[in-house]
């Protein structure tokens, strides 16, 4: 078993004998140990190491300069920890730092005892942050499908295909909107292949002209043009022994595509200015928003590329044709921001959840991660609500809060996202329930489960309502259709 490395910390105080001290207590845990005497000296040796841990003296160049670095930090690389060290400490400073994300708070004169205490007790800190991520990194290498969160059986199939072509050198043709995961799926591709401990090399072909990308794709020596100073490998070398992923590729310019028609067929590649063939090994993966048979039809894209880059196909539908994926993007969306900006969120109200559940997505994944990371980094309290939700997403939904009775407002999938709330008043009360559950089983696609945890009821509760309003078995439909067992 490889040794694990020694825990760095970064010790900055203006006054070196008081650093010298305190860098000598921290070494005697067996830590590695870096002095800063000023924030410039401490804010460059931060970003050019790695550095779990930070003890800092309030008062540097300036009297907030503690409070500066600290703030620095946490933008930075939100894992570490970062204790304050000061002779002026007063409440507000203290609260100051802990609201900032400080591990501890110190006064001088300082007591050598108290900082060993606090310094293990920041050590086991980043020892079991090192052991989750080594975990994580262990599942990763193993299962490969890290970030790619969904219970629909659209991405359960998806799924399945990646398991059974990723130990393939099959090519593969991934399809979907902009934002679905499409270059997730293709590191899930290469992470389950015999070729994961060689690059995985991504490039974007939006945008990019037949010189760009002949030069990205398959490099150039030197004088092959005015800024050519020197050979550069192309990603087809880079990527050689691993995977190659062309993303967009239904916007390659025609001339270009003939090219990489080539390389695929040949396995070599020439760089730009030079006559000798290089052999290249690499796995081909390829993405697009576009149809590319009707590119073929227009003549936009070339059929005989197109039939070899279609190994295998793998489509990913946009969220709003796999609603019942939201509610657990939410939560791992939420953790992640949270982590990333050192808050604390314990979850979201049910009525904004619905909210985000039934909004349309267009920009899919990608759309929601955003969205989260806004109302994380805007909410007020630790459980985010709906006034959290930026007004181009709230919509209609701005003028009233909306509770779980009031679903039957909410659009359901292929309706327009702008159905306004209607009002309540004289509406009974059986007849608000029934409107909700219906809708509700609607916008699940009749899963029963998913239905009952949206409406904050068991399951056996929601089955007795549906034979007690007569609804649909239509509405019902798939695994929750009427007649079939109740639950237990």
């Amino acid at each position: 078993m490889s040794k694990e490395p020694p825990i760095q910390v970064l010790v900055v105080d203006d006054e070196v004998d008081h650093a010298d001290a305190i860098a000598e207590a921290v070494a005697r845990t067996g830590c590695s140990v870096k002095q800063a005497h000023h924030l410039a000296d401490a804010k460059r040796y931060f970003t050019e190491g790695e550095f779990d841990l930070v003890i800092t003296d309030l008062r540097l160049d300036s009297p907030r300069d503690g409070l500066d670095l600290l703030e620095f930090v946490r933008q930075r690389r939100p894992r570490t920890q970062v204790m304050v060290v000061t002779a002026h400490g007063d409440v507000a400073t203290a609260v100051s730092a802990m609201q900032a994300g400080a591990f501890h708070f110190i006064e001088k004169p300082l007591d050598l005892d108290v900082l060993r205490v606090q310094t293990r007790r920041a050590l086991d800190v980043v020892r079991l942050q090192r052991q989750n991520q080594q975990l994580q990194l262990a599942l990763d290498e193993k299962y490969g499908m890290e970030g790619i969160i969904g219970n629909s059986e659209a991405m359960r199939r998806a799924l399945r295909m990646v398991r059974q072509i990723a130990p393939t050198n099959i090519s593969v043709l991934i399809h979907g909107e902009s934002g679905t995961g499409k270059e997730l799926i293709a590191r899930a591709l290469h992470q389950n292949s015999r070729r994961n401990t060689a690059r995985f090399v991504a490039l974007n072909c939006a945008g990019l002209n037949e010189g760009t990308l002949e030069d990205e794709l398959f490099g150039h020596v030197r004088g092959a043009f005015t800024d050519a100073r020197s050979d550069r490998e192309g990603r087809f070398e880079y990527a050689d022994g691993g995977t190659l992923f062309l993303d967009e590729i239904g916007d390659m310019p025609l001339p270009m595509q003939a090219k990489l028609l080539r390389v695929l067929q040949d396995r070599q590649i020439t760089r730009i200015g030079s006559n000798d063939p290089i052999q290249v090994d690499v796995r081909f993966i390829a993405a697009t928003h576009q149809d590319l048979e009707q590119a073929v039809g227009r003549g936009d894209f070339r059929q005989d590329l197109y039939f070899r880059i279609k190994g295998a196909t793998i489509t990913l539908l946009p969220l709003r044709q796999r609603r019942e994926d939201i509610p657990p993007l939410l939560t791992h969306l939420m953790e992640k921001s949270a982590r990333r900006m050192g808050k604390t969120i314990d979850g979201i109200a049910p009525e904004a959840r619905n909210i985000l559940i039934a909004y349309d997505w267009p920009g899919n994944v990608r759309q929601l991660e955003n969205v989260v990371d806004n109302m994380v980094a805007l909410g007020a309290g630790p459980c985010l609500s709906v006034s959290d939700i930026p007004a181009d997403i709230l919509g209609p939904y701005r003028v009233q809060t909306v509770s779980t009775t009031a679903l039957a407002s909410l659009p359901v999938p292929g309706s327009a996202p702008t159905t306004a709330i209607t009002s309540l008043a004289g509406v009974s009360l059986a007849e608000l329930e029934r409107q909700a559950i219906e809708k509700t089983l609607e916008m699940v696609q009749g899963n029963r489960e998913q239905a009952a945890k949206l409406l904050g009821i068991g399951e056996r509760t929601l089955y007795r309502k549906i034979k007690e309003y007569g609804l649909h078995e239509s509405v019902v439909g798939g695994a929750g259709a009427i007649g079939e067992v109740e639950p237990p």
